[in-house]
């Protein structure tokens, strides 16, 4: 039989010595698992409190945010990237109706607000303000519509108070600019009383008087103008139909003084929103003091042109002798004229009605060098609802076809 070599005790004592090491690690390491495992427990815990306590926090913040929508005065609307409304709170709802939600804003502009108003009208009638935020990456925009009716009604009011400080100043200003044709309508009637008069000087004497009158009746007509309210009558109108109007009206002035006018409306289609009457008006004043302006032949030139966010920019250049820099700062302020036979009232009403159009009245002059006097109005042209700076998402333009128009007209002598 082999014979088999027994470990010795020394052998086993080393195995028994190695055992219990690795037992000793095993155990060592089995501590430290088990502190690990109480340690990640415990940051697991932490963990899922700090989410517990985050998510009830937010969940309260979100029942905060939703009930403040809820009570909010004004209407909030959530638009995705394609304009159409996600949510909406009652607010908006009450400003633009009930039904808001998977239409597109547009849509809903379209139906509610006054085409091609200046600001933001709903068709009842109320004003409203339009504030836009864009959401995070481009994917929608936020809008928030305040009702600002109370507002502007309040702003008529105190601008009603200060038209009324102004007509009680004109007025004693009227009264001291009335006595010089006055007390000429006198001397001239107390002439005709004169039977020794003969036919020739008679009838000077009641042109000259008609003449004096027919000024006083300017003087008060301008400044019945000047001090009006706003007027309640804006629709929408053809721009080149108020130019046309102005031509027929200063053609005669024209021929007498030996001029013309010539017109070049590169956009006759365009409309604008007020009171036709006043704008034909103020044109008209801007043409006469145009001509009158000048010593020569008068050359004018009347140009219509687009400009930026929608406006449309009328401009006036005549070959006058020009203004001064310091004269061209009280130019058009009422009762202030260079002429002795003018009323001080006409560029004051022209100021006047391009401000209640929503409107931009400058001047260029120089003197020697003639004078442009440039009109800046919001058009009116009905191809969106909102305003030009104020649509989120514009769509193709519509054109309005008119043959009435001005292009290429001239007044001649």
């Amino acid at each position: 039989m082999p014979v088999t070599n027994s470990p010795t005790a020394q052998q086993l004592e080393n195995a028994f010595e190695a055992f219990n090491q690795v037992g000793s690690q095993l155990a060592s390491s089995y501590g430290d698992l088990q502190q690990r495992v109480i340690t990640l427990t415990e940051e697991l815990s932490q963990a899922r409190t700090e989410k517990i306590r985050q998510l009830v926090e937010k969940e309260r913040l979100a029942a905060r945010l939703e009930k403040l929508l809820q009570t909010l005065p004004g209407g909030v609307l959530v638009l995705d990237e394609q304009g159409m409304i996600l949510e909406a709170n009652p607010g908006a709802h009450q400003l633009l109706g009930e039904r808001l939600l998977q239409r597109s804003w547009e849509e809903v502009a379209t139906s509610v607000f006054v085409s091609g108003s200046r600001e933001l009208q709903l068709r009842d009638g109320r004003w409203v303000s339009l504030s836009t935020s864009s959401l995070d990456g481009d994917e929608g925009k936020i809008l928030l519509l305040t009702d600002v009716s109370e507002a502007r009604r309040l702003q008529e009011l105190l601008n009603q108070h200060r038209r009324l400080t102004v007509l009680g100043e004109m007025a004693a200003a009227l009264a001291h600019q009335i006595r010089t044709p006055l007390a000429s309508v006198m001397l001239y009637l107390s002439q005709l009383d004169n039977t020794k008069l003969d036919n020739v000087k008679r009838q000077q004497f009641l042109a000259k008087t008609r003449e004096r009158l027919l000024h006083m009746e300017q003087m008060i007509n301008n400044m019945l103008a000047y001090a009006r309210g706003e007027s309640r009558e804006h629709k929408q109108f053809l721009l080149a139909s108020v130019i046309d109007s102005m031509l027929q009206v200063v053609e005669g002035n024209l021929q007498a003084a030996g001029g013309h006018l010539q017109v070049r409306n590169q956009v006759p289609e365009t409309l604008i929103r007020g009171n036709p009457d006043a704008l034909l008006g103020a044109l008209t004043n801007l043409a006469m003091n145009a001509i009158q302006a000048c010593e020569k032949k008068p050359e004018l030139l009347l140009k219509v042109e687009q400009a930026g966010q929608g406006n449309t920019v009328i401009s006036l250049q005549d070959n006058g002798e020009g203004i001064s820099n310091s004269l061209q700062k009280k130019i058009f302020e009422p009762f202030f004229t260079t002429r002795t036979s003018g009323t001080g009232l006409g560029l004051a009403v022209v100021k006047a009605v391009v401000q209640r159009h929503g409107g931009v009245l400058s001047m260029q002059s120089s003197p020697g060098k003639g004078t442009t006097v440039r009109i800046s109005l919001p058009a009116a042209n009905g191809n969106h609802a909102l305003p030009a700076h104020m649509n989120l998402y514009p769509g193709n333009p519509v054109h309005i076809n008119d043959s009435c128009h001005a292009e290429g007209k001239e007044v001649n002598k």
